[in-house]
């Protein structure tokens, strides 16, 4: 299994459910060392500390307290992500813009905090964005507008950072998580749906962390064989 060095320090924002939560567990497996940086607490004896990614300054404060607790960092995952689905006039604009700011700003935000660790390291930066991030689709404009930025960010990033740090991006397809529980019936994934299981995508995640110095994997699309919102 490919995974990240010995004693590596991983943070992953959202580390606490869902593809964040796979994440977390790989890396401890692979003899990693994770962070979480999120509202709920992580697995029993994962550090962390709680954070509203939706506070971007306050994302930036909480990246630094991890980093500096744990003695820097070597990587980073920002797997936090939200979704509200509903067309742009039924969406309260505070709902809307808590998307975009846990979606998109926090991933910058967190990503800006982290980069004094991560240059003295040369580590990495694994930020996730989404199959609507490349594909838009009706009653999602908060979510796709995110996600597409993220996309943006992420490869302008790593043509800054080209060099000093590793970065990739992730287009992840939908995944059997908690993602799904609090949405309307109709914006929910049918019981045939084709997702897949978050432990396939963190391996991927594993695989981008696991690269030899000098070598980045920049883009990477995991999703279910049978994924309609790719390509």
């Amino acid at each position: 299994m490919t995974g990240v060095a010995p004693e590596q320090t991983v943070l992953v924002t959202g580390g606490s459910s869902g593809l964040g939560a796979a994440v977390v567990a790989a890396v401890a497996r692979s003899g990693g060392r994770p962070l979480v940086l999120d509202r709920q607490p992580p697995a029993d004896g994962v550090s962390w500390t709680e954070c509203d990614l939706a506070d971007t300054r306050a994302a930036e404060a909480a990246t630094r307290h991890l980093a500096e607790q744990a003695g820097g960092l070597d990587a980073v995952v920002t797997a936090a992500g939200m979704d509200v689905p509903g067309k742009l006039a039924d969406v309260p604009g505070e709902t809307w813009d808590r998307i975009v700011a846990v979606d998109l700003l926090a991933t910058a935000a967190v990503v800006r905090a982290a980069l004094p660790f991560l240059r003295t390291s040369r580590g990495r930066i694994v930020t996730v964005a989404s199959t609507l991030g490349v594909k838009a689709v009706g009653d999602a404009t908060a979510y796709c507008a995110a996600k597409f930025g993220v996309v943006g960010f992420t490869r302008a990033l790593a043509a800054e950072l080209a060099g000093q740090v590793g970065v990739t991006l992730l287009i992840p397809g939908g995944m059997r998580t908690a993602f799904f529980d609090e949405r309307d019936p109709q914006y929910k994934p049918g019981p045939d749906a084709a997702l897949n299981d978050p432990a396939d995508t963190a391996a991927a995640i594993m695989f981008a962390l696991s690269q030899p110095a000098g070598c980045a994997v920049r883009e990477l699309v995991v999703c279910a064989e049978q994924e309609t919102s790719y390509p």
